[in-house]
């Protein structure tokens, strides 16, 4: 029985929320930015306090109880109330200053990054940016615990709570051996996909997803052989060797082509593609602050991408 008179911490209820979105004390607490023996005491005092055990640990998984199912939306309510009060009193709830975490998925952050970086450094000198790179999923999961603060990703992101800045977007170009048939062609169709061996990007990639829902909009059918990476450089170098064919993002084809023996192909408008935006909390209270850093991501949007205002 818990003591009615006791109150947890912010840093106690921090330690359920990051456990309970990576069931990983050791991701929970590198995305806290913490030891996993501090993780661990506060969510044991938290338990203690309260009188309720709220995740179950053993050697092989960590799962959250029925009674921490009951009370997670509330603890994740309260640090996300708390983070936003803080950003109030700091008076930077409009403002891009001090540390900004942000997350990137692996699509976009390594041809971004090299020309975000530095504008943001021009552009915001007063911002001190902290990068991580991950899944979509899990990115939407630490903006929801407040261990990110924004995340660029592929939108649609229809994550409750969230707000969605669309920032540019951009067409698909299939990669193929130099040798292919359709290397040069500047007028495939969707339909063109079908019956290629087409290389995938492993489960949780958005882009993954998009190119099987691409596929199946058109009723293609491509031969999605076993060969899967969870990067975009593996799976082009896979094509390279002759493995198959693979769509990537415009804003990747000048890296991801400037090795091996390869060629491109592209469709014709209008072209398959995505948009990505700014994804952030809507308690956060920072539209206009995202804004701005959306501003920036435009000035250094990959060329023959369509910007949105």
């Amino acid at each position: 029985m818990s003591d009615q008179g006791w109150q947890p911490t912010l840093a106690q209820l921090r330690a359920f929320v990051a456990v309970a979105e990576y069931r990983h004390f050791g991701t929970a607490a590198t995305r806290l930015g913490v030891s996993q023996p501090t993780l661990s005491q506060a969510l044991a005092a938290l338990e203690n306090g309260l009188g309720v055990q709220l995740i179950e640990r053993s050697t092989r998984r960590v799962l959250v109880t029925a009674a921490g199912t009951v009370l997670l939306a509330q603890a994740k309510q309260i640090v996300e109330g708390a983070d936003g009060f803080v950003t109030t009193a700091a008076g930077v709830g409009q403002a891009l200053a001090g540390p900004l975490r942000i997350g990137l998925i692996p699509t976009v952050a390594p041809y971004l990054l090299p020309s975000l970086l530095p504008v943001i450094k021009a552009e915001l000198p007063a911002v001190v940016p902290h990068v991580v790179e991950d899944q979509t999923a899990r990115l939407l999961a630490a903006l929801r615990s407040g261990s990110l603060d924004v995340a660029v990703l592929a939108l649609p992101a229809d994550a409750s709570g969230t707000v969605e800045i669309p920032v540019y977007t951009e067409e698909f170009v299939m990669v193929l051996p130099r040798d292919h048939p359709l290397a040069g062609r500047v007028d495939l169709t969707p339909a063109a996909l079908d019956d290629l061996p087409l290389l995938l990007l492993d489960e949780g990639h958005c882009l993954r997803d998009q190119t099987l829902d691409l596929c199946r909009s058109v009723g293609a059918h491509p031969v999605a052989g076993d060969t899967r990476a969870t990067s975009l450089s593996t799976v082009v170098q896979c094509v390279s060797g002759g493995l198959g064919v693979t769509l990537v993002p415009e804003s990747a084809v000048a890296v991801e082509t400037a090795r091996g023996d390869l060629a491109t192909a592209r469709f014709a408008a209008p072209a398959p593609g995505r948009t990505i935006g700014l994804v952030f909390r809507a308690s956060s209270g920072r539209g206009e602050a995202y804004d701005r850093l959306a501003e920036v991501i435009r000035s250094i949007a990959p060329e023959r991408a369509h910007l949105h205002s």
